[in-house]
């Protein structure tokens, strides 16, 4: 991922040299279970743990010539533990590395992801949506007017998506935890499972139960899925914003900073930069997604036609979701709301919202559903055409008040009727907890 977008302590998770230390965790635990077993001196493992350690550059130009990573890194071990590096890497192959070491990290981003998401993202969600839970505002349907709804559910309607995109990626991130020490094709001919078991217990994993050369990409795929997932909620809730931000709308809008600028030629824009920007970012998200998916399907017991992709998509995607919700939760923490302009545009259809209301209680009142609509529908066309009021147009409709008396009617267009139920649907999100 580009500095631009990648936050340092997402990039320490999948720099070289925190790979290489999880390589070096892993053949030390390794070698800490053949030991137990009888099969490595305990002082050559002593000798291990003492001396192994590892230069990034020394590796990196070893690999230049041999043109392979691990082989260049167990060199690199072997100059500084010596004769006893023989025991490195006993019955182990590549992969019980990359791979095992993949899990690790892809724990750590998601923790880190995680993290950011309940600790911050959630609390201003909630936090907002409080603030805003009785402030009225009109739903749209299809982008028109349809019934009034509070900007707080709206925001507690994110707050329950939320919650669901943690509780999925948390699954992710547990069937993605999964280590191996199985050798060449997983059949542990050199090696014995015990070593698998310690190892990667050690290390807070669970032994893939069947692998062949790898772990199988299903489970990255659900991982990537996940993130995926995520970054598209984020993204329909920033489409949201950038609706709402409209000039012709402007009831929620981006913070606009001392001596930010919007435009190099209009010097009174406040474009939605932010929410533009995260709209974009779920896009290479969802594209990562589909290159996990076309992972799955390997040669045998394994190709590497997986890894080149591997070494792209996971990083860039942790990298991706994980700016996402620290600009999502600044973005929600300092959003500008206008009830004011809520009000406005609640009234601009002079009442029409407000029908449903009445073709109910017509219906109520004994008249057939098809004539009640007839009634109601058709004083709501003078008011798109004629720009009426439609509760004086009701009033004096002959066939709606034989059957609702001007009273009734005005109750009907309370604004209470829509909220009364708010509290309820803020206690079934988890608001209230």
């Amino acid at each position: 991922m580009i500095p631009r977008y990648t936050l340092p302590e997402m990039e320490k998770v999948w720099s070289d040299r925190a790979r290489f230390s999880h390589w070096l965790d892993i053949e030390i635990l390794a070698c800490e279970a053949l030991s137990q077993l009888g099969q490595i001196p305990p002082e050559a493992v002593e000798n291990i743990r003492k001396k192994a350690r590892f230069n990034v550059k020394r590796i990196l130009k070893i690999e230049e010539e041999v043109k392979h990573d691990v082989i260049a890194f167990l060199t690199n071990v072997a100059e500084y533990v010596g004769p006893d590096s023989r025991f490195i890497h006993l019955g182990m192959t590549s992969s019980d590395l990359l791979d095992t070491t993949l899990a690790l990290q892809m724990q750590a981003a998601g923790r880190l992801i995680l993290k950011e998401l309940k600790e911050n993202v959630l609390p201003a969600v909630k936090k907002r949506a409080f603030e805003h839970k009785d402030t009225v505002m009109i739903g749209r349907s299809h982008g028109i007017h349809a019934e009034p709804i509070t900007f707080g559910l709206k925001l507690a309607l994110w707050y329950d998506e939320l919650n669901r995109r943690a509780t999925q990626f948390e699954a992710a991130m547990d069937a993605a935890s999964l280590g191996k020490i199985s050798g060449a094709v997983g059949t542990f001919a050199h090696m014995d499972p015990e070593v698998e078991v310690y190892v990667c217990e050690k290390l807070g994993l669970k032994p893939a139960k069947v692998s062949n050369q790898i772990v199988q990409r299903d489970v990255h795929a659900e991982y990537l899925s996940a993130l995926a997932v995520l970054a598209g909620s984020i993204e329909k809730f920033t489409v949201e914003i950038r609706h709402l931000q409209r000039t012709e709308v402007l009831e929620a809008e981006e913070f606009f900073s001392r001596g930010q600028k919007g435009s190099s030629a209009m010097p009174h824009k406040r474009n939605p930069i932010t929410c533009e920007r995260l709209s974009g970012m779920a896009r290479l998200v969802r594209g990562n997604c589909l290159a996990a998916m076309e992972n799955q399907a390997l040669w045998h017991e394994r190709d590497i036609s997986h890894s080149s992709v591997e070494r792209v998509i996971l990083p860039d995607s942790t990298m991706i979701v994980y700016y996402m919700l620290k600009k999502f939760g600044e973005l929600v923490d300092q959003l500008i709301v206008y009830p004011e302009n809520m009000k406005k545009n609640l009234n601009r259809l002079h009442g029409l919202i407000h029908s449903q209301g009445v073709l109910i209680a017509l219906a109520n009142k004994g008249l057939s559903r098809e004539e009640a609509y007839r009634i109601v529908q058709r004083n709501a066309m003078r008011v798109w055409k004629e720009d009426l009021d439609f509760l004086e147009l009701l009033k004096q409709d002959k066939e709606a008040n034989a059957h609702l008396s001007p009273q009734e009617l005005e109750e009907l267009f309370a604004l209470e009727v829509h909220t009364r139920h708010v509290d309820y649907i803020f206690q079934r999100a988890g608001l209230f907890d």
